[in-house]
C-alpha cells in the first residue's frame, strides 16, 4: 500500500533543520505484514531526542530511514500467527520489540531484548526483514517502529493493546516518555516512603518521572533544568522544589534517587553528585557514544552510594503500560500535561528545531 511518512535522507545536517531540510515528507510503500506482523494506522506519534539524535548524528542509524518510534494506532490488519488482537484495537508502539526468549528478554526488564536491540541497530523489524520501499528501494525502519508515517507494519512484539478510553496522543505518549521516565522511578529507582526524588533534565522523559514521582507520593520531589520555563512546568507537574545546575550546585542539594534524564556527560556527572549517601543514581539518558564523565570512586565506596543504567525505564512494556493507562485513568498520571504542541507531519523539520533548542517537552503529530 501506498502511505506518506517523514524521511530522514542524511544525518548531522547543520541547523537550523527547517533550512537545511534532514527530512523529507514522501510517498513510500508499504509491504502487508509478515507473520507475527501487524499493519498499524497511525493516530499519533510523539517527537523524542531519541529521533532528534539520530537526525543530528548522535546516534548514528542506516539512512534512508522513515523515523519515529513514540506511537499509537489501529490495528488494521493481522498476519499470519496473530490472533489476540481484533481489528480496530488500539495500540501503543514500543521501540524496543522484546522475543521473550532470550536472555535479556529473561531479566525482567534490566536488560534490553537481544535480537530486539540487533533488529533496532539495523533498521529492521525483529525477523530481520524491512517492509519499506520508496521508488523500488529499502528504506530502514526506526527503532522498530518508524510511526511518522500514516501507516506502519510493525512487529506483534512492538506493541502494547490499550482500551478506547486512552486517547491517541495519551497512548502515544505513554510508549516511551512515561515508559522510560515512570520506569525510571518505579523499576530503578523504588522510592521508599518518604525517600526526595531528584530529575535532571526536563524534558519529555524527565517531566514523565517527575509526574511519576509526583504520583507514588515520594518524598520532596526536584527539578533540575537550565531553561526557567521548564522550571515552571515542573512546579505545575507536583514538583515540591526547582533549581538551575548552578543553583542546586551553590545550594548543596542532594537526593536519594536522582534520575539524569538530560543525555549528556555533565548532566550525569552533576547527577552522581548530587545524589545523597546510601542513595542511587539512575540514568536514562543517551549521550554521544564517545561521551566520557569523571566521577570519583571513592565517593561511591564511602558513602555507599549506588548507579544504575536503566534502558527504556527498565520496563517490560506488556506489564507496566497498562499500569501507566490505570493510574492516567484514575488522575494520577495526568500525562497530557507533558504535550506541549500538536503539529502536522509536515512541520517536522521545525519541530526538531524546538526540541534541540529546549523549546518543548512533548510535540505530538496528530493524524
Amino acid at each position: 500500500m501506498r502511505i506518506r511518512g517523514a524521511v530522514l535522507e542524511e544525518i548531522g545536517r547543520s541547523r537550523p533543520f527547517a533550512e537545511s531540510q534532514p527530512i523529507s515528507i514522501s510517498e513510500l510503500d508499504l509491504a502487508p505484514p509478515g507473520e507475527g506482523e501487524l499493519l498499524i494506522r497511525i493516530e499519533a506519534a510523539g517527537l523524542c531526542h531519541s529521533d532528534l539524535s539520530v537526525v543530528d548524528g548522535n546516534r548514528v542509524r542506516p539512512v534512508p530511514m522513515l523515523l519515529g518510534h513514540e506511537a499509537s494506532g489501529r490495528v488494521e490488519a493481522l498476519g499470519s500467527g496473530v490472533d489476540d488482537l481484533p481489528i480496530g484495537t488500539r495500540v501503543v508502539m514500543t521501540f524496543l520489540p522484546r522475543c521473550g526468549d532470550c536472555a535479556g528478554c529473561r531479566t525482567d526488564g534490566l536488560m534490553p531484548c537481544i535480537p530486539g536491540s540487533a533488529a533496532n541497530n539495523e533498521g529492521t523489524l525483529l525477523d530481520g526483514g524491512a517492509r519499506l520501499t520508496r521508488d523500488g528501494a529499502e528504506v530502514k525502519h526506526h527503532l522498530g517502529v518508524s510511526g511518522f508515517a500514516t501507516h506502519a507494519v510493525v512487529s506483534r512484539k512492538s506493541v502494547v493493546a490499550v482500551d478506547d478510553d486512552i486517547p491517541a496522543d495519551i497512548a502515544a505518549v505513554l510508549g516511551c516518555a512515561v515508559l522510560t521516565g515512570g520506569g525510571a522511578v518505579l523499576n530503578a529507582g523504588r522510592p521508599k516512603a518518604g525517600q526526595s526524588v531528584m530529575v535532571v533534565g526536563l524534558g519529555g522523559v524527565g517531566m514523565a518521572a517527575v509526574l511519576t514521582a509526583v504520583s507514588v507520593g515520594a518524598g520532596e520531589v526536584i527539578g533540575v533544568d537550565g531553561v526557567s520555563e521548564k522550571l515552571t512546568t515542573a512546579r505545575e507537574l507536583g514538583a515540591t522544589q526547582t533549581y538551575t545546575p548552578a543553583e542546586r550546585e551553590e545550594k548543596g542539594i542532594k537526593a536519594d534517587i536522582v534520575i539524569e534524564a538530560a543525555g549528556n556527560a555533565r548532566a550525569f556527572e552533576a547527577a552522581v553528585a548530587a545524589t545523597a549517601p546510601g542513595g542511587k543514581t539512575i540514568t536514562v539518558g543517551l549521550p554521544s557514544p564517545d561521551a566520557r564523565s569523571t566521577i570519583s570512586p571513592l565517593g561511591l565506596v564511602a558513602e555507599a552510594r549506588t548507579i544504575i543504567g536503566s534502558y527504556l525505564g527498565s520496563a517490560v512494556p506488556a506489564r507496566d503500560i497498562p499500569t501507566y493507562a490505570q493510574m492516567w485513568r484514575e488522575g494520577r498520571l495526568p500525562v497530557e500535561k507533558l504535550i506541549s504542541s500538536r503539529i502536522t507531519l509536515d512541520e517536522i523539520n521545525s519541530g526538531m528545531d524546538e526540541l534541540a533548542d529546549g523549546n518543548a517537552i512533548r510535540q505530538v503529530i496528530t493524524f
